[in-house]
């Protein structure tokens, strides 16, 4: 956007993951961008890139990611773009059942899957849940967060190994 009022305006109506702010910007400039952008929604990450150093503790002030210096070093950008995507990897939840009700779960608190008949157990660090699904549905869905099918009644969650031992795999 060509400045902070026109990136307002477009907020109310886009949610973005990632912001990248000037400090100098016509009309309002990046920090007093950032500060009303807050007002509105806080989930967005927001990275200044400047030449004014002398800004950046305010600019912590409306809780920014990260400060970068000119030039953008690509480096350092795509650092903080992996970073992104592992906290929404992190944040990934879905509906499992337990007894009672349905649940959000993180699918980083699962630790592993197992197909029993037609339902599927899930193994959390909160608990057990059984869900009327496709183990292959699953598996599909979650490649991407790290979850591995070792057996073709099993999927398990990488980030909770502890051990493998020749034709043995140690959970957390």
């Amino acid at each position: 956007y060509t400045s902070g009022a026109k990136l307002l305006d477009a907020v109310d109506s886009v949610h973005y993951d990632l912001i990248i702010l000037d400090i100098e910007m016509p009309g309002l400039n990046g920090i007093d961008t950032a500060k009303k952008l807050r007002q509105i929604e806080d989930k967005t990450a927001i990275v200044f890139l400047t030449s004014h150093v002398e800004y950046a503790l305010e600019g912590y002030e409306v809780n920014a990611l990260r400060y970068l210096t000119k030039p953008a070093n690509t480096k350092k950008l795509s650092e903080i773009i992996t970073y992104l995507l592992e906290q929404k990897k992190k944040d990934k939840r879905i509906l499992l059942r337990n007894t009672e009700d349905v649940e959000m779960v993180g699918v980083a608190d699962i630790y592993y899957m197992e197909a029993q008949n037609q339902m599927i157990r899930v193994v959390t660090d909160k608990g057990e849940y059984q869900n009327r699904y496709n183990l292959g549905d699953y598996e599909q869905e979650l490649a991407s967060y790290g979850f591995f099918r070792i057996h073709r009644g099993y999927l398990i969650n990488l980030g909770h190994v502890r051990k493998l031992t020749g034709r043995e795999i140690i959970m957390e």
